[in-house]
């Protein structure tokens, strides 16, 4: 990888013209096992690029230029679509290679190498392979390397990927986002990649806004990190606090002065593979300001009558970016 470049779906640009970035969202998702449900649930690639169109355009009236898109390989990544929706709005998607975490994502084909014990090799030769080459025929090359791990542990399965995804950052440079689940494992995730080798600069521990204590967080930056909140707007579901639990942890961090190793999103799924999640009362109510409009129309103002200033705002949302994919 060229240094101070980004690959994005439509080729790389430089980290310094990202621009206003959010750190997490996807524009398509599916849990596996979304392919097994095509009769009722196919997915309809013009009404998805449609779809993607209109929430790339929100986006960019809030002034975002560039979004991450972690979506893994094993939910449903699409960067054809991706490239579409790019192209036709301008917005610089950046995209990933990797794998979900065991307990929601372990199909048996990793599994079944595992027992062989070709498995870590295996996936070390598909990060290399997708990060230099290009993703299957597509000539799309990922941004980022997507980690995930369990709720309290880092499993052996999850551990194969996290050693995979350290050795390839060596080699290449790559970026690593990872998924810490109910905002668990975060230092431990620092510390194990760490371990393996890994550049904690070029590492977004995400989810940690689903931990509302500080002390863990800055446990967390003490090995150098990024720390991702990135999932505002979703409450009462997958062990999530409220935002107002998370503003009070943020703000904790910002004064005193982490601006500088906080990145900010909502993690939203903007179209689901499969048939889409019908949620029952109350959780579709405490889920309604899950968009992507919801940090610039509510969280910020929130935070700017807090004391947040403009400077730290630009801090996470620019600033941060350029630096971590420079």
């Amino acid at each position: 990888m060229t240094k101070g470049m980004v690959e994005t779906v439509c080729g790389p640009v430089p980290a310094s013209e990202l621009g206003k970035t959010l750190i997490h969202e996807h524009f398509v998702f599916g849990y596996p096992g979304f392919q097994g449900d095509v009769t009722l649930g196919p997915l309809r690639f013009e009404e998805a690029l449609e779809a993607g169109i209109a929430v790339a355009r929100k986006m960019m009236d809030h002034g975002i230029q560039t979004v991450v898109d972690p979506t893994p390989n094993d939910c449903g990544r699409n960067p054809e679509l991706l490239r579409r929706i790019s192209e036709a709005t301008g917005l610089n998607i950046i995209c990933a290679t990797g794998y979900y975490y065991e307990g929601e994502g372990a199909t048996p084909y990793f599994k079944f190498r595992q027992l062989l014990g070709t498995a870590e090799e295996e996936i070390y030769d598909m990060f290399m392979a997708e990060i230099t080459n290009g993703i299957a025929d597509t000539g799309i090359k990922p941004g980022v390397i997507k980690l995930a791990s369990s709720k309290n542990r880092i499993t052996e399965y999850e551990k194969m990927f996290f050693r995979a995804a350290a050795r390839a950052q060596k080699e290449t440079g790559i970026v690593i986002i990872t998924h810490t689940q109910e905002g668990t494992m975060g230092p431990e995730q620092a510390a194990y990649l760490f371990e393996h080798g890994a550049d904690p600069q070029k590492i977004v521990i995400g989810h940690m806004c689903g931990n509302t204590d500080p002390e863990y967080h800055k446990k967390t930056l003490q090995y150098g990190v990024y720390i991702a909140f990135d999932r505002f707007g979703i409450q009462g579901m997958v062990g999530a606090p409220t935002d107002e639990e998370r503003i009070r942890t943020l703000l904790v961090l910002l004064r005193e002065g982490f601006a500088d190793k906080i990145m900010l999103a909502h993690d939203t799924v903007n179209i689901w593979l499969g048939r889409p999640p019908q949620l029952p009362e109350p959780f579709a109510a405490l889920m309604s300001n899950w968009h992507v409009g919801h940090l610039f129309e509510t969280i910020i103002p929130t935070l700017m009558k807090e004391g947040v200033t403009e400077e730290q705002l630009e801090q996470m949302f620019v600033k941060n970016p350029a630096k971590l994919f420079a």
